[in-house]
């Protein structure tokens, strides 16, 4: 599966909000916080319902997001801390 560019062209990352983690379209949303929705089961309907300023493509984003970053990686470099 190759990322499509355009999509991460909507993952944007400054400085002064959230200390530098990627967010979506320069708001206040981080990438973050939609893919934890994403593994809680919540739907993209109820993201795009909860979060109206968000489009379609910007959840498709935030995936392909999490696919470049873990297509570079091994699960031996992930760090699963004890709750």
């Amino acid at each position: 599966m190759t990322t499509n560019p355009e999509l991460l062209k909507r993952i944007t990352a400054r400085p002064d909000v959230f200390g530098g983690k990627p967010i979506i379209r320069d708001m206040r949303i981080s990438v973050e916080l939609i893919l934890s929705l994403i593994t809680q089961g919540v739907t993209m309907e109820a993201i795009l319902e909860d979060y109206p300023e968000l489009e379609p493509d910007d959840i498709l984003a935030c995936t392909a997001y999490a696919h470049a970053v873990i297509a570079k990686d091994s699960l031996a470099a992930v760090s699963i801390a004890d709750s």
